[in-house]
């Protein structure tokens, strides 16, 4: 069986990390996905986890001033 892509169609690249904030996949994963071999999309899917983790805190961070009111002083 063929591995599936990890888009998820939110194809915005994030500036900061490199990474598409949908998939996680930098542009040059994403250009040379349909010429990887299952091995090379397993590898590419191993690495979003770790990539997920690292954005963790910064999306945290900005979910918990939203929901204070946006971390406006009371």
């Amino acid at each position: 069986m063929s591995v599936p892509s990890p888009c998820i169609s939110v194809c915005r690249m994030d500036p900061a990390s490199g990474w598409c904030e949908g998939c996680l996949r930098t542009l040059d994963e994403i250009a040379a996905w349909s010429l990887l071999d299952d091995e090379g999309k397993r590898a590419v899917w191993a690495q979003l986890p770790a990539r997920r983790a690292r954005l963790r805190p910064r999306n945290g961070e900005r979910g918990e001033a939203a929901a204070d009111g946006g971390g406006a002083a009371r």
